[in-house]
């Protein structure tokens, strides 16, 4: 079973999400909101909602199905960052020109799974 969760139009660069998000690909869910409680970055708070957005997502679909749930099992399958629309505003400069500043935003997208166990019986 897998469960989704996207944060959209985050206001932080993609390449900062990125760095984050880099570290807990792979992880368990469990352990990776633990690792990101410490991060000094802050974006890690927005993608340790969107971790346990993702966990109460596949709650509910454990229940619709009527499946056995665990938490402990929901590891991090896919973790990327994607751009979002790119804000545009200028800034003045001297001589009365003016300078564009990007203002970039990012869409976090999380995907748990199962962990696999070597027996192949779950």
């Amino acid at each position: 079973m897998e469960a989704k969760a996207q944060a959209r139009y985050v206001r932080v660069t993609p390449m900062k999400a990125r760095r984050v998000v880099d570290t807990i690909r792979g992880k368990g869910a469990n352990e990776a909101v633990a690792q990101l409680k410490y991060a000094p970055q802050a974006v890690a708070e927005t993608v340790s909602k969107v971790i346990g957005s993702a966990v109460a997502n596949a709650r509910v679909k454990a229940d619709a199905a009527s499946e056995r749930f665990d938490e402990s099992e929901l590891v991090i399958a896919e973790a990327y960052v994607d751009e979002g629309p790119t804000m545009k505003r200028f800034r003045p400069r001297a001589q009365g020109r003016a300078t564009q500043i990007l203002k970039r935003t990012s869409h976090i997208t999380v995907v748990l799974s199962e962990r696999q166990t070597k027996g192949g019986a779950r």
